[in-house]
């Protein structure tokens, strides 16, 4: 049987549990257990952030909505080039139509 030696198993601990810091979670306030989060949209969240071995909580919000917005913030766009190279269709109509040849490949 082969065993990891223990350094390196603490160091692979060591990186899972500060990949994981700062991660935050939404929490509905309603009775019961936590439950799925589409259970019950107008109840307030808590929003909680893992520090490393607990969760701790940072804020509270009014609904599920507004956990999403903080949990989930909107990704910057990725600017589109304006003009990009196309190959230049040939004469004709149809969309298997061959594309012209270049100058460079005659």
């Amino acid at each position: 049987m082969n065993e990891e030696p223990l350094e390196e198993w603490a160091r692979r601990r060591e990186e899972r549990r500060a990949a994981s810091k700062g991660r935050l979670r939404a929490v509905p306030l309603a009775e019961g257990r936590h439950r799925a989060a589409h259970v019950e949209p107008d109840a307030p969240r808590v929003i909680q952030e893992w520090d490393g071995t607990e969760w701790e909580t940072i804020g509270v919000v009014e609904n599920l909505d507004a956990a999403k917005a903080l949990l989930y913030p909107p990704q910057p766009a990725k600017d589109k080039p304006t003009e990009w190279d196309r190959p230049v269709s040939g004469p004709g109509k149809g969309r298997h139509r061959r594309t012209a040849p270049t100058e460079e490949g005659r």
